[in-house]
């Protein structure tokens, strides 16, 4: 149906969360997440805040946006401003680029409980704006 690369810097959190989000969506999409600059695992406060969701994003690893350069896609989405400035020239056809900007969850400070309440308000944040995607670009093709 469709393949779609989410990008952002670290691939720890809001890509993560999104590629979670879209493939939850509908399984004939074809949903990848890579980062700019991969961090060596998933963010644990990403991986409990897709739990409350239903969603185990427990398995997932970051990857690196070059695994993915010489691949056609029909969207690349960054989701973080960094992943949009530094996002590399991909070679292989790209039909529609997108940015959906949200905070960084992983910056956040304080409590282990005050980070959980950033990650889940982003995480509602993500999930909000790509089902909003989602049934603009697909839900006409169901």
């Amino acid at each position: 149906m469709a393949k779609i690369l989410i990008l952002c810097s670290g691939n720890s959190c809001r890509s993560q969360m999104a590629e979670g989000f879209l493939q939850s969506l509908d399984s004939r999409l074809t949903v990848v997440s890579a980062g700019t600059s991969p961090a060596a695992r998933v963010h644990p406060l990403a991986v409990k805040a897709m739990q409350e969701t239903g969603i185990d994003i427990s398995a997932k690893t970051p990857k690196n946006v070059q695994k993915f350069v010489r691949d056609a896609f029909d969207y690349v989405i960054t989701v973080c401003d960094n992943a949009r400035d530094s996002c590399p020239v991909f070679s292989g056809k790209v039909d529609h680029r997108l940015h959906f900007g949200f905070d960084d969850p992983a910056k956040a400070s304080g409590t282990e409980e005050e980070k959980l309440r950033v990650f889940r308000r982003v995480r509602d944040e993500i999930k909000t704006k790509f089902n909003e995607f989602y049934r603009s670009e697909f839900s006409k093709t169901r």
